[in-house]
């Protein structure tokens, strides 16, 4: 089985799901590192390729019987509807070529025969009319909002929750909605696979229950042991202004909230519910779904994020090169240097816990700024927080950066996801040496035209406030550590 968006947040999950059934899996991914940290890494064929290009969808397509199509442009640049369509098509002829038995796509709830369906939605079902039209036999199951530890919907269901008690809303949260938990989710589409009734077919996936969004907000209020939530629908709030207050109050930035704000003017409830004949089993209710994505939070065991997922069109984050590699232009470092005697593990463990509820041990106020202006601009600002406090592997966020290369005990490089005049890394390295550990630290920033270098050296002064305390803080909180955890 071949899983296209197999780094994305249903992407991670389901491969695990086909693994513990017993199929054989191949993942695709424009950045296959992303997946050396999953326990299920050394059970599958992971491939370098990306949708978007022929050459590398119809390598990946070869030899597989299915094909998961689990790719997606929300939250991309100005062309995601065009390229959406492009890649859909690659992967319709490159599986058409291969003898590909099924295509299973996953894609949005949605009457598309009355009200017109906002633009994310609509993108949705063209793309399962682009996969309809080869010769595969193309499965589509249609789903309302997912809800689960770590998804976009639920995150941004939590923090508006959470943070307001008294909010004022759109008028969508009173459209009804046939949400649905995530395992429920995963069930159908392995339900699904090879299943002649399933095949030709549009199947509509939903949870036991229809509500309001209103209605959502407080059972997560009464699940989360909060206050009822006083919430007050208003008229004036565009999409456009509410994904920007989206973006202030939640972690999911305002370009990913806008998709997600202009689907929820759209009535999203199963009519026709032949899926329960085909996959026969009884879907959780919304209470429940989002009680267990709870006690996944507590119990810190989020296995995938939406952050998980690159945003697809974008260029993925690729190794950062050695310094003698570097060409074409200029790249300005701030480098910072510590030796301590402190146990070279213990070292590194303060380094990967930096970041989320912990903060950056030094300037907390002024990475507080950056977030916020980076939020002002579009980017994604610092409330995306990290999967897991002590836990990080090849793509995880951190706040606005993204893990590109970890290496326990050695190595950890961060690149920056906000919105800046070029590129930007963070990296540290641990040094054993004869009395401890050595920390280099490095801050790379490599501009783009005349602002980006204004932008460095705008910056550059306050450096002194941030990179070099923060590398002798890593040091002395190093220090600090019992020996017993050092030996453990």
């Amino acid at each position: 089985m071949l899983v296209a968006g197999a780094t994305g947040y249903i992407g991670r999950r389901l491969v695990g799901e086909l693994v513990a059934e017993g199929h054989e899996v191949r993942c695709v991914a424009r950045t296959p590192g992303k997946l050396d940290g999953e326990p299920w890494r050394d059970a599958v064929e992971v491939v370098r390729g990306d949708v978007l290009d022929p050459e590398s969808t119809a390598a990946a397509c070869r030899d597989v019987d299915a094909v998961y199509y689990l790719v997606h442009s929300i939250g991309a640049d100005d062309d995601w509807e065009e390229r959406d369509r492009r890649a859909a098509s690659n992967v319709r002829d490159a599986a058409a070529a291969a003898s590909v038995r099924q295509i299973v796509y996953l894609g949005g709830l949605g009457d598309d025969t009355g009200t017109s369906l906002s633009p994310h939605l609509a993108s949705r079902h063209d793309v399962g009319a682009v996969l309809r039209g080869g010769s595969v036999p193309v499965t589509e199951l249609r789903a309302a909002v997912i809800i689960g530890s770590g998804s976009a919907s639920f995150e941004m269901l939590r923090y508006l929750v959470e943070v307001l008690p008294i909010m004022t809303t759109p008028r969508w949260v009173e459209t009804k909605v046939q949400p649905i938990g995530v395992q429920d989710v995963l069930q159908y589409l392995v339900g699904v696979l090879l299943e002649p009734r399933a095949m030709d077919r549009t199947l509509e996936i939903g949870g036991a229950d229809v509500l309001t969004y209103h209605r959502m907000m407080d059972l997560y209020a009464e699940e989360a042991g909060l206050r009822r939530r006083i919430i007050i629908p208003v008229p004036v709030l565009s999409p456009r202004l509410s994904s920007l207050w989206v973006g202030l109050v939640t972690p999911v930035p305002a370009n990913l909230a806008r998709p997600l704000i202009d689907s929820l003017v759209n009535e999203v409830v199963v009519r026709d519910d032949t899926i329960r004949s085909i996959v026969p089993f009884t879907p959780i209710d919304a209470r429940e779904s989002i009680r267990r994505a709870l006690t996944r939070v507590r119990d810190l065991d989020v296995s995938t994020r939406w952050t998980d997922a690159e945003l697809f069109g974008r260029t993925p984050a690729e190794p950062m090169p050695n310094d003698p590699s570097w060409a074409g232009g200029v790249v300005f470092s701030d480098h910072q240097r510590v030796e301590a005697e402190v146990d070279p593990d213990v070292l590194f463990a303060e380094v990967t816990r930096l970041g989320g509820e912990r903060g950056w041990l030094v300037g907390n106020w002024l990475w507080s700024i950056r977030g916020v202006l980076d939020l002002l601009f579009g980017g994604v600002g610092m409330r995306r927080g990290r999967r897991h406090p002590t836990d990080l592997r090849t793509g995880d966020v951190v706040d606005f950066w993204r893990v590109e290369a970890v290496e326990p005990g050695r190595l950890l490089r961060l690149r920056a996801e906000m919105r800046l005049p070029g590129e930007a890394w963070l990296e540290w390295e641990i040094t054993p040496t004869a009395t401890g550990a050595r920390l280099d630290q490095r801050a790379r920033f490599q501009p783009r035209g005349l602002w980006g270098r204004a932008y460095w050296y705008g910056v550059a002064p306050f450096h002194r406030f941030i990179f070099r305390p923060l590398a002798r803080r890593l040091a002395h909180e190093a220090a600090l550590t019992p020996a017993v955890a050092r030996t453990a």
